[in-house]
């Protein structure tokens, strides 16, 4: 008896020394291999943002390849007019960038201005007169102030040919040095995104194919609760990416007719920046703050209109984040705040900003493959709500 309660001791140990080899190797590859993943997730998602339109094309008994192809046409031909619209708006900023500069020189130069005033004030009120004296005898002086004369500064020395070529170089677009600087990472990602119109319209053509050849892998029970689980990560994630999608798109247009009304530059531009912003948890009111209060720098000079336009951004998040996301996004996540902080956390830390876009969804995901094996269920109680 006693032999047996050490074997299975022992095959627990081993069982957890394995689960934990094997947790450790899957963070491994999601961290180094998370060029591949970020693109593969970025491909799933845009998959599930046009499955709808896929669908409703092959009500015109057309196939699922001619139907996805006609989606993903329109879609690359709407992505390239927004990308044109884009440019010029970006264009136009740069040209106007000097504008934008002096702006924020001098919103600095009175922040700091500001700051001495309250420093000196404070040093004032809590230091006694004796000894701001001791401290600054020429304050306490005038007259000796000013008997002194300023030294004269020393004459410039001029540049040699070496000096001047390499000021020149620093002086460069800052575009053209951070592509410089850069190129082999740009170069890698670049060639990773022309990966994402093949995948996604891969995805969409041979969903059928995928889900039927998956289901076969699997047998008895197993192969429900796979299938099961296929259909829940599916409801979910449409759900969350469609939701948030339409989510965005509501905020743009609410946030662009209020910026075009108020007279903001490049409103074309900012109103999509501030509303997708908008929607990535905990930060995405001040990261929506962000471009319309720097679009108006050179417009207005009084802190009232700063303050309309945070008021309006915050206004329309809380009317989306409190009213339309339950609605819409809401009911088919079920994550708990902790699950969620926590997942934002680790994703973030993983994969950067693209881990904070990711991190509910490949979360939800997780939890809805936990919720539907027998073994698993408890794990998928404790991250649900």
């Amino acid at each position: 008896m006693a032999a047996v309660k050490i074997q299975a001791r022992e095959q627990r140990q081993r069982r957890a020394a394995v689960n934990v080899i094997a947790f450790g190797t899957l963070i491994t590859l999601v961290y180094f291999g998370r060029d591949f993943l970020v693109t593969l997730f970025t491909a799933v998602t845009i998959g599930f943002i046009l499955e709808p339109f896929v669908d409703l094309v092959m009500r015109l008994r057309l196939p699922r390849a001619v139907a996805s192809f006609l989606v993903c046409s329109i879609a690359l031909t709407l992505l390239y007019l927004l990308g044109v619209g884009a440019y010029t708006q970006i264009a136009g900023l740069i040209e106007d960038m000097p504008a934008y500069s002096a702006r924020v020189n001098e919103l600095s130069s009175e922040v700091v201005k500001n700051l001495e005033e309250a420093e000196r004030g404070v040093l004032a009120l809590f230091t006694p007169k004796r000894v701001r004296d001791v401290q600054n005898p020429a304050a306490a002086n005038p007259a000796a102030r000013k008997r002194r004369a300023p030294e004269p500064p020393p004459p410039p020395q001029p540049e040699t040919p070496q000096i001047q070529e390499v000021r020149i170089h620093a002086e460069g677009s800052p575009l053209v040095n951070f592509v410089y600087q850069h190129w082999e990472r740009i170069y890698q990602v670049l060639l990773l995104a022309s990966f994402i119109p093949f995948l996604v319209y891969f995805m969409l053509s041979w969903r059928d194919h995928m889900r039927r050849h998956y289901l076969q892998l699997f047998h008895g029970q197993g192969r429900h609760a796979a299938g099961r689980s296929w259909q829940g990560i599916a409801d979910m994630a449409r759900a969350y990416v469609v939701g948030n999608f339409v989510l965005g798109v509501i905020l743009t247009l609410f946030s662009g007719l209020f910026f075009w009304l108020f007279r903001i530059p490049y409103f074309l531009l900012v109103a999509p920046l501030s509303g997708f912003l908008s929607l990535i948890p905990y930060v995405g009111l001040p990261l929506a703050l962000i471009p319309p209060l720097f679009a108006a720098l050179p417009v207005y000079n009084k802190v009232g209109a700063y303050l309309i336009i945070a008021a309006v951004v915050g206004g329309l998040h809380l009317i989306a984040m409190n009213l339309l996301y339950p609605l819409l996004v809401g009911s088919r996540v079920h994550l708990n705040p902790l699950a969620v902080t926590i997942a934002l956390m680790f994703w973030g830390s993983v994969w950067g900003a693209m881990g904070l876009i990711f991190a509910i969804p490949i979360t939800a995901g997780i939890k809805a493959v936990l919720d539907n094996v027998p073994e698993l269920e408890a794990y998928g109680k404790l991250l649900g709500d």
